[in-house]
């Protein structure tokens, strides 16, 4: 294993053992589920947005370490950014585990999940909170 993939595999476990942002949020704006079936993984999403911008993201749920490290890592990365901000973030993640496109840097950390997309089987697991997001959002929208 490479210096970098060691580094990406603690980055994934450290915010799946302690994962940022995990617990409701009171009076949210926005709360949604999202459900892997294949493999169990489940999670509540709760955003605040005020005057058009993430102002606190967090989640509650349970799964796996992918699942757990991508909602926590991302609930870290949307806070402050626009609605807008946060669906090209969700479009940049999604390309690369989805589509295997080289990380953007604007994701950060979640460069460490890269990996997935070589793992067909993970990635819902990492996309279960994107997914989530984007749903969010689009309430968020509907109620604007």
């Amino acid at each position: 294993m490479s210096l970098l993939e060691e580094l990406y595999r603690e980055t994934i476990m450290q915010h799946a053992q302690r994962p940022h942002n995990f617990g409701p949020l009171e009076a949210p704006t926005v709360k949604v589920g999202g459900h892997n079936p294949s493999c169990g993984d489940r999670i509540e999403l709760y955003l605040k947005v005020e005057n058009g911008r993430i102002a606190e993201a967090r989640f509650t749920g349970h799964g796996c370490a992918i699942s757990q490290s991508s909602a926590s890592m991302m609930t870290d990365l949307i806070r402050g950014r626009t609605l807008a901000e946060a669906l090209e973030l969700h479009r940049k993640f999604k390309a690369m585990v989805v589509e295997a496109e080289p990380p953007d840097p604007a994701l950060g950390n979640l460069a460490a999940l890269a990996g997935v997309a070589k793992l067909p089987a993970r990635v819902k697991c990492a996309t279960l909170a994107w997914n989530a997001l984007e749903q969010a959002i689009e309430q968020v929208g509907e109620a604007l």
